[in-house]
């Protein structure tokens, strides 16, 4: 009977799991495959680089002896084999290792790559340090504009405190209209319809808040001895200057 192929659908259907015994013909069929690759691999030829490295090691591994000149003039000196080197022993007792050099570059090849590694690490830590610098000067002026634009809005209530004050002094003494428009809080759904009022308009719209605030808390001091930081009415110029701190608000703080 011809002996039938191990790889047909006959012995591939077969329970071949762990712990069942297997049929001899796929036993000896593997053992035999087995085998013919442990041969296979004898007889490949060895490449020049793989023949050259087990040369090598074979040299690197037997110790030196008598026919090496070099170690018959250490044995003349009275070194014995395992022996430190030095008169006093202190030095190497294993010979320097060899590096050898198996790729294609040539002489300085491994020091440009690696000095190349190192610019490339370098490069890219400074672009981390670029990163970071930006992200810390991003994260400052957002500091400053939120903090400007909180110092604005305190400044926009101190002026509106201040207008309305103003108005109701200015009223006490019976003054109708006010030095400058702008001095009194505007009455909302009011039409100004006159030329003169948008002039004033145009003008006061001008002056920054902090501009604003300024000229109207010195009218308020000059006209009715009113600091609005005080909240309180002097009774004079005098009175104004002796208990007063000052005419901003840093000046009270």
């Amino acid at each position: 009977d011809e002996e039938e192929d191990y790889m047909s659908d006959l012995f591939l259907k077969q329970d071949v799991r762990p712990g069942l015994p297997m049929v001899r013909r796929v036993k000896e069929a593997i053992q035999k495959e087995e085998k013919q690759k442990e041969v296979n691999e004898k007889n490949r030829q060895k490449s020049i680089k793989e023949e050259e490295k087990e040369r090598r090691d074979l040299v690197l591994k037997s110790a030196l002896g008598n026919e090496n000149k070099g170690f018959a003039l250490l044995q003349k000196m009275g070194y014995k084999s395992g022996q430190a080197l030095g008169k006093s022993g202190e030095g190497i007792v294993e010979p320097i290792p060899l590096n050898i050099k198996t790729g294609l570059g040539g002489l300085g090849h491994e020091e440009l790559k690696k000095r190349k590694a190192e610019e490339k690490l370098e490069n890219y830590r400074q672009k981390l340090h670029m990163k970071k610098q930006a992200n810390e000067q991003a994260a400052d002026q957002f500091r400053i504009r939120f903090k400007t634009k909180q110092e604005e809005r305190k400044m926009e209530g101190d002026l509106r405190k201040s207008q309305r004050a103003c108005q109701q002094l200015d009223m006490q003494k019976d003054i109708d209209v006010p030095k400058e428009t702008w001095f009194w809080i505007e009455p909302e759904g009011e039409d100004k319809k006159d030329e003169e009022d948008k002039e004033d308009e145009c003008t006061s719209s001008d002056l920054s808040v902090s501009e604003k605030l300024h000229i109207l808390t010195a009218y308020l001091r000059k006209e009715h001895f009113y600091c609005i930081w005080c909240g309180t009415t002097y009774e004079d110029s005098e009175d104004l200057s002796l208990n007063c701190p000052g005419d901003s608000a840093a000046d009270h703080d």
